[in-house]
């Protein structure tokens, strides 16, 4: 592939957009963001907060541990720790440098403070809007579609900053074209690729993901399904998984580590990197090719999820699995026709994965959407596959995603309703 063309040029912005760090789950880390932003608008702490949230947002917010709270969990802290310690200029490493002090003081803050958390009818599923106060002042801040796309910003009622929601590219950057994200392209992007365009964050994710996975392995952090997955052994295939969910284990539970996401996701990011990381290691791959085979797992997650959307009933470990599939079997010598059954193959056995908000559980998701990335592959080593008209399986790799993505964003919209609706009604 021209390192000139439209296509090239494409992918590595899209991978320098979509590849950064995060620290925290990434929608309740938002949260902190956009509180972070209202209250360096405001210009004082605020003494009132309101928050307002779609049903995805507070889905994946209400029983996640949010870092720097000394274990806390929902929204009001996610605000809290924002408005009290946040760097508004951070994006999602907002909450990576809270000072001691700010943990003491965030207790004593949140007794003092009045919290209201409001429910938003919204089109949009990842949408927050963040309203401080301070005697007859206020400050509102909303974020919509991505994780730090800021697209309103008042003072006293005057509009400072205002963009249409659909509009989610950085300030002074424009949108890539995710429509020229497929199969055939990805793969021949990545093996003609100048790494020297993609070293950096590949470099990064490899550094960043790896220590919290090693974080997860060491220390305890909720149902420890890393550990409890190496208990059973400690062939490849266990370790791939196992390194995934560690990482899970640690991020889901309040480790304070940062991880390179990916589509808006930490644990999209660790599931379609560290599988890969552990084949290569122990395949004794040379590092351009584990770099190469990362180019893969990633975009093949990125293209996989982007017709469904950042947030909905439809797990995000299922597109992440596949794509660690996907860059797995690269790193055995597939081409473009056993990555492509690959991903059916695993899409076919794992799509009906719920999600159900972000907590400890989604490392044993995690771990099951990496199985079937790998069994995706061995399937079609071994001569077998899934077939046009095998349920949503169609003819062509590039048809069958697109099917599953209209499952995930149009067919199981009732369905995430409904899981926010038994979430809501606070069942434990």
């Amino acid at each position: 592939m021209e390192r000139s063309s439209t296509v090239y040029k494409t992918y590595v912005k899209i991978l320098e957009q979509e590849l950064v760090c995060a620290m925290g789950c990434t929608e309740p880390t938002a949260l902190a963001y956009c509180a972070a932003k209202a209250r360096a608008v405001l210009g004082t702490l605020p003494d009132r907060i309101r928050v307002e949230a779609s049903g995805n947002i507070i889905k994946n917010v209400r029983s996640v541990i949010v870092p720097g709270t000394g274990g806390m969990k929902g929204m009001a802290a996610a605000a809290a720790i924002g408005v009290l310690g946040g760097n508004e200029n951070a994006l999602l490493q907002v909450i990576s440098d809270v000072p001691s002090q700010v943990r003491e003081e965030l207790g004593p803050y949140m007794e003092r403070t009045a919290f209201e958390v409001l429910p938003l009818d919204s089109e949009c599923l990842l949408d927050m809007i963040v309203t401080v106060f301070s005697g007859s002042s206020q400050a509102k801040v909303r974020i919509a579609e991505e994780h730090t796309n800021i697209v309103l910003i008042e003072k006293d009622g005057e509009v400072l900053l205002k963009k249409e929601t659909g509009d989610s590219a950085p300030e002074g950057a424009e949108t890539p074209d995710y429509n020229l994200l497929n199969v055939k392209d990805i793969c021949e992007f990545a093996c003609t690729c100048d790494l020297e365009d993609v070293r950096t964050v590949l470099d990064r994710q490899i550094e960043l993901n790896t220590a919290i996975s090693r974080e997860g392995l060491l220390h305890d952090y909720g149902a420890n399904i890393g550990k409890v997955l190496l208990k059973s052994g400690s062939d490849v295939r266990t370790r791939a998984k196992a390194a995934a969910a560690a990482g899970s284990d640690a991020r889901m539970n309040g480790c304070e580590l940062p991880v390179v996401i990916c589509s808006g996701s930490g644990n999209q990011g660790m599931t379609a990197s560290l599988p890969v990381i552990e084949y290569a290691k122990e395949l004794h791959a040379e590092k351009d090719r584990l770099y190469r085979a990362l180019l893969i797992s990633n975009l093949i997650t990125l293209h996989a999820k982007n017709g469904i959307g950042r947030l909905s009933a439809y797990c995000g470990a299922v597109s992440a699995g596949a794509g660690a599939g996907a860059g797995i079997a690269f790193l055995y010598g597939g081409d473009v026709e056993e990555i492509s059954h690959t991903i059916v193959n695993a899409l076919a056995i794992s799509s009906g994965i719920v999600c159900d908000g972000a907590k400890a559980s989604c490392a044993a998701k995690i771990a099951m959407a990496v199985e079937t990335g790998i069994f995706g592959y061995e399937m079609y080593k071994n001569g077998q596959q899934f077939y046009g008209g095998d349920g949503l399986v169609v003819k062509g790799v590039e048809n069958t995603i697109a099917n599953f993505s209209r499952l995930g964003r149009i067919g199981m919209r009732e369905t995430d309703k409904e899981i926010i609706l038994m979430m809501s009604e606070k069942n434990t």
